[in-house]
């Protein structure tokens, strides 16, 4: 316990009251619509069809995303040296800005049936693809999104592997598979549970990639069909009975993941850098380059379609439009709002989880209040949007569009937020409290000089993170908004659903791009550069 400070207590307990708060309010407007209607509507056939196929598609998109992700990471952990890793590493972080329905886009122009595989495989007179729109489209679009993000999570396991199992392994003359079975996979087993939840959880919830591909009533996941109950049946009582399966499942889901979740051992060693055996190996060296040129290709030809796409397409036309900069402009408010909402959230529940855990020497009660914070991630944007807007409805709920949309997607950002500060802010209680406490360093002065200086690269990775993915979101804006409130996301929704792909590809290369500059201009401007 750090003597000297007394511990901040209410900025963290009010933020968690408001994101929960709106949460259950959500959840009770839902409830309330429809109370006599709800409970048959669990029995209805048409729930259980999307139940099962949500779960289906959930599954084994974390399955192909986490099958994918572990020779990846692995040829990365492997080849830390080589001619454009960084480029690599920045590559496979592009689709974690990038919006779902602009790599929907890109995704058809690759795979779908006059997409570039399509006329390659005419060409070599091998018939055409299978059809994208269905369970193929959802599957291929949930490992673009997810094997990056399972590859970059699955990375510091490999980096805490301590180099003298490396030294033993090259004493012992092991081979590739006898490292990966006794050295590498009691690592990974460790942190694979905690990463397919994750993957799991994100794929269970997903709305704009079902909603492009899902080629019908047949593919819809939960989140669709709450969409469509409420947007083109209003049928509150389906809404209800559907929004609470999803919630009664994404919690158990959440209640496994934190059951199993543990933190592997660390040792002093750790991080230090020490030769592989296996690393020299031709064979290795070649199936690596493979794995890591496969990846590239997966991952960078829809990036590719969508900018060749969009520079070769009526650029001037759509430009021309005063809708498309009007839309531009709502998505960049909708961004800026719910930044500001992730960040103030997220930084008033860090700052009290921080005096809980190192000031008053309690960690195991601060890591509980931050789980209780990422609650929201069980309650989708859909539910989130669906309960407000039943709550907004006499209101006029459609006036209420972009604030929804912010607050939606700032509630949802916030436990990013969290994981991103969390660790810093907790580290500099530790190392600077005592002589802070002792040179009389406190309030403004410390938060300017101390604390800042610590947090302030972390925060702006998560207030550009929490922008850019609320600036090209689909999801809450395509419930609560209408053509007045149209944001760029769902301009181009509406013009991939009209079949005027030209028109999409220049408005999916715009909503790209402005997401990217919203990512680097808002952490290079409130990240500063880096400290040497």
């Amino acid at each position: 316990m750090t003597v000297g400070y007394r511990p901040l207590l209410w900025p963290g307990l009010a933020a968690l009251a408001f994101t929960l708060g709106v949460a259950v309010v959500a959840l009770a407007a839902l409830a309330a619509a429809g109370p006599g209607q709800a409970p048959a509507a669990l029995l209805d056939p048409y729930l259980v069809r999307a139940l099962r196929f949500t779960v289906m598609q959930a599954g084994l998109s974390t399955l192909l995303a986490l099958a994918f992700a572990v020779p990846v990471a692995r040829a990365l952990a492997r080849r830390a040296r080589f001619p454009g890793r960084r480029l690599f590493v920045d590559l496979l972080g592009l689709p974690l800005v990038l919006p779902a329905i602009v790599a929907v886009f890109g995704i058809a122009a690759v795979w779908g049936q006059n997409g570039a595989v399509a006329a390659l495989l005419r060409a070599l007179e091998l018939g055409g693809p299978p059809p994208l729109y269905g369970l193929a489209g959802i599957l291929l679009a949930h490992v673009f999104f997810n094997m990056p993000l399972a590859v970059r999570l699955l990375l510091p396991a490999w980096q805490a592997i301590p180099p003298e199992n490396w030294r033993l392994a090259s004493q012992l003359g092991m081979a590739s598979p006898a490292i990966f079975r006794l050295i590498e996979w009691p690592r990974l087993v460790q942190v694979l549970p905690g990463i397919a939840g994750l993957v799991f959880l994100l794929c269970f919830t997903s709305f704009t990639v079902v909603l492009a591909l899902g080629g019908g009533p047949g593919r819809a996941t939960l989140e669709v069909a709450i969409y469509q109950a409420l947007r083109l049946d209003f049928d509150l009582a389906r809404a209800v009975a559907l929004a609470s399966v999803q919630v009664a499942v994404c919690a158990a889901v959440a209640a496994v993941l934190a059951a199993f979740a543990r933190m592997p051992a660390s040792r002093p060693t750790e991080g230090r850098w020490a030769a592989r055996p296996d690393a020299l190996s031709p064979l290795g060296r070649a199936v690596d380059a493979v794995v890591l040129a496969a990846a590239a290709v997966f991952v960078g030809a829809p990036l590719a379609a969508i900018l060749l796409a969009g520079a070769t397409g009526p650029v001037v036309e759509v430009l021309q439009r005063p809708q498309v900069w009007l839309a531009l402009l709502r998505s960049l408010a909708v961004g800026a709002g719910a930044g500001l909402v992730a960040l103030a959230a997220g930084a008033a529940l860090v700052a009290t989880s921080r005096d809980i855990a190192v000031r008053q020497g309690r960690p195991g009660r601060a890591d509980r209040l931050e789980l209780a914070a990422s609650l929201t991630l069980v309650v989708s944007p859909v539910v989130l949007g669906a309960g407000l807007f039943v709550l907004l409805l006499p209101l006029g709920v459609f006036v209420w569009a972009l604030p929804l949309a912010a607050l939606v997607n700032g509630i949802v950002a916030m436990p990013y937020v969290i994981r991103l500060l969390g660790p810093a802010m907790r580290r500099c209680a530790e190392h600077h409290d005592r002589l802070c406490a002792g040179l009389g360093i406190a309030g403004w002065a410390r938060l300017r000089h101390v604390e800042w200086q610590e947090a302030r690269r972390p925060a702006a990775t998560a207030l550009a993170l929490a922008a850019a993915l609320a600036t090209g979101d689909l999801t809450a804006i395509a419930l609560v908004g209408s053509e007045r409130e149209a944001t760029l996301s769902l301009l181009l929704y509406r013009a991939l659903g009209s079949y005027r792909m030209d028109e999409a590809a220049v408005l999916a290369l715009l909503l790209a791009a402005t997401c990217l500059a919203v990512f680097v201009t808002v952490e290079g401007l409130v990240g500063g550069r880096a400290r040497a």
